[in-house]
């Protein structure tokens, strides 16, 4: 302690100076905090995204219609049909769920009360592939979907809308003019990546969407536009793209060399390289800002350097009266240490601050972790002890007898 208080008054002897030289190991752990953040919110972002579509998801789409050259957008065909999702979910082994969507948007109406929302057709799969959960009631049947019942499920936007606080279980609502009992609600998941609500929706099997609420187009009634596919864990998303490959094949006849009607996206394998990739692009961050660190030590080397010369005097008066160079060496590596542990505690401050204020002024997600924050102050103290020790030792081999005759 006493080497520390002592380290502490020469520091505040020269406050401007070591203010300067703390400014390195400042500016170096703020960045290094902030940039770690930045980095962190945006892989918390992917995470998000990911979670929102589902675990080990494939996305099957009918291929766009080729007409006189012009292809049409993806997923505007007509190739996939319920009939194609009965067989892939009978026929692979590596499925776990199957769930056809189709989708409208639609007045909805109750008493006095209207709102325009997303309208979602699918089997019960729907609920766990895209990891929804009930909040009451209960969700539609196998049987509701082979007898198109007129049945219904709210997300919370749209219960919120029609009913207010008010329970909606059995209530009756018009969508297009057609009447659904809504038979549950569901727990509210809040906005995706892109800011689209997930609670503004209602979800009606998909045999009574495509009879009464969507025209689908292309001359058929049981076409859909897309289809959520869950493997049944992430190392069956390859074995489960085969598969429904070559079912599909099968059943639409297509012969080898002609090209796929369909399309089968890994969104699964997407999401997580991204995730992956926005993990690397937060260490490549927070690598860059610690170069600002090493120009901080730098600074506490050439400053202690000058110390040294200024205070050869102080140094030698100390060794006369019985001080040994390892009690000089500590001495001047408390005080390169200080400054770095300063430095470093001012710069923790301020990242966090920044962090915040990127938040709130760009509105880009930012991730605080203990991590970082123990990490930075860690190689503050490290870069403190590396670059103080040059300059220690050099005051530890100062010759008593000169340093008592310097001026």
């Amino acid at each position: 302690m006493e080497i520390v208080k002592t380290a502490l008054r020469s520091l505040l002897g020269n406050r401007t100076r070591s203010i300067l030289t703390m400014l390195g190991i400042i500016i170096g752990v703020g960045a290094v905090i902030t940039m770690v953040a930045i980095g962190r919110g945006a892989a918390q972002q992917v995470d998000s995204f990911v979670s929102g579509f589902g675990a080990n998801l494939l996305i099957l789409m009918p291929a766009p219609p080729n007409s006189t050259g012009a292809r049409g957008a993806a997923g505007s065909g007509n190739s996939i049909t319920l009939s194609d999702c009965d067989a892939i979910a009978q026929e692979s082994f590596s499925i776990a769920r199957v769930a056809p969507e189709v989708n409208a948007s639609a007045q909805v109406i109750y008493g006095n009360s209207n709102w325009n929302t997303s309208i979602l057709g699918s089997t019960p799969d729907i609920l766990p592939a895209r990891t929804w959960e009930m909040q009451s009631g209960e969700c539609f049947t196998e049987a509701d979907v082979k007898s198109a019942a007129k049945v219904c499920i709210l997300g919370q936007t749209v219960a919120k809308e029609l009913f207010g606080y008010s329970d909606p279980i059995d209530s009756v609502i018009r969508i297009k003019s057609v009447p659904f009992r809504v038979i549950g609600t569901t727990k509210p998941k809040g906005a995706n990546s892109w800011g689209q609500d997930q609670d503004d929706v209602i979800i009606v099997p998909v045999t009574t969407a495509l009879r009464r609420l969507v025209r689908m187009g292309g001359g058929r009634v049981d076409s859909v536009r897309r289809v959520n596919i869950q493997a049944k864990d992430r190392n069956s998303l390859t074995s489960a793209q085969s598969e429904m490959t070559a079912i599909l094949r099968q059943r639409h006849k297509l012969t080898e060399g002609v090209p796929n009607d369909f399309d089968i996206r890994n969104l699964t394998q997407a999401m997580e390289n991204a995730a992956q990739t926005a993990n690397v692009m937060s260490m490549l961050l927070g690598a860059v800002a610690s170069i600002s660190l090493l120009v901080g030590g730098i600074g506490i080397m050439n400053i202690m350097l000058v110390s040294v010369s200024e205070r050869t005097r102080e140094i030698g008066i100390r060794m006369a009266v019985g001080a040994r160079p390892a009690n000089v060496r500590v001495q001047f590596l408390t005080e390169a240490v200080v400054l770095s542990l300063l430095g470093g505690a001012i710069g923790i401050t301020g990242g966090i601050a920044v962090s915040k204020a990127v938040t709130e002024i760009f509105s880009w997600a930012t991730v605080i972790s203990m991590q970082s924050i123990i990490i930075a102050v860690g190689f503050s103290a490290i870069v403190g002890v590396f670059f103080g020790f040059w300059p220690a030792w050099k005051a530890s081999n100062l010759d008593p007898i000169d340093a008592l005759r310097t001026d």
